[in-house]
């Protein structure tokens, strides 16, 4: 115990406690800490916040079990992604052509309004871990490597800002269970030529940041639809493609 806060009383602690998870919950709604990301030390807390240390214990144990972080022994307390639940959303051991169009057509629904909504609440901060992640994204494109885990943190982050938890819940359920196992299905599909896709890829991932940056709402959502939508069809006509070839 800290010796320079006298022990509250039960209920002062409780209060305090909230005040604590409140705080928390703020950094992680504005974007100044992402799923993954270590939570302020107890000693920031304290120094923020003015409370003991039993305080922060007390808050901390609340939010293990509210789900919200995670404690790594001599690490340190962690965000956590949550993770839906009952909501329909299984991954399924194998995908057929359908499943993965209908995981698009989901998306486009879902992502398309997230984008407006970013583009309406979104805070500087979120701002620019959306830059971030389409930077990581675009040296991915330019040094040749593996795009798709870049690609994923780039919607999260348009997701995260949209500032609504529910949706950003469900679209990490989507990006982060459902789209490998879909990758995986449509993985032996030839598709565009790399150097093509990477570079419509581009643009439209820079039409869905410039609208969300300026604040654009009607301009994300429809960036954003004609992103998901290209895809949807580029991927619907490569399925037909390579059918058609083989019963040839």
């Amino acid at each position: 115990m800290d010796s320079s806060h006298p022990t509250p009383a039960p209920a002062k602690s409780r209060s305090l406690a909230h005040g604590v998870v409140s705080y928390v919950a703020d950094l992680i709604k504005d974007g100044r800490i992402a799923p993954g990301e270590k939570v302020p030390s107890e000693a920031e807390i304290i120094r923020a916040l003015g409370v003991s240390r039993s305080v922060v214990r007390e808050a901390i144990s609340h939010m293990q079990a509210a789900g919200m972080v995670e404690t790594r022994q001599g690490v340190g307390t962690f965000v956590l992604g949550r993770t839906p639940q009952h909501m329909g959303l299984s991954v399924k051991n194998a995908m057929t052509k359908e499943d993965v169009l209908s995981i698009l057509e989901l998306r486009i629904s879902l992502e398309t309004e997230a984008a407006g909504l970013a583009a309406s609440r979104r805070s500087e901060p979120q701002l620019a871990r959306i830059r971030a992640a389409l930077d990581a994204f675009l040296a991915r494109c330019n040094s040749g490597g593996e795009t798709a885990t870049a690609d994923t943190q780039y919607h999260l982050a348009i997701a995260q800002a949209a500032n609504n938890t529910y949706l950003h819940d469900v679209l990490s359920h989507i990006n982060q269970e459902l789209l490998p196992r879909a990758r995986q299905t449509s993985a032996h599909i030839p598709r565009d030529a790399p150097e093509v896709y990477l570079e419509r890829v581009r643009r439209e991932h820079e039409d869905i940041y410039s609208a969300v940056a300026r604040q654009d709402p009607e301009s994300a959502r429809a960036a954003m639809r004609t992103h998901l939508s290209n895809s949807r069809e580029r991927l619907r006509r490569a399925h037909e493609q390579y059918e058609a070839a083989n019963k040839a």
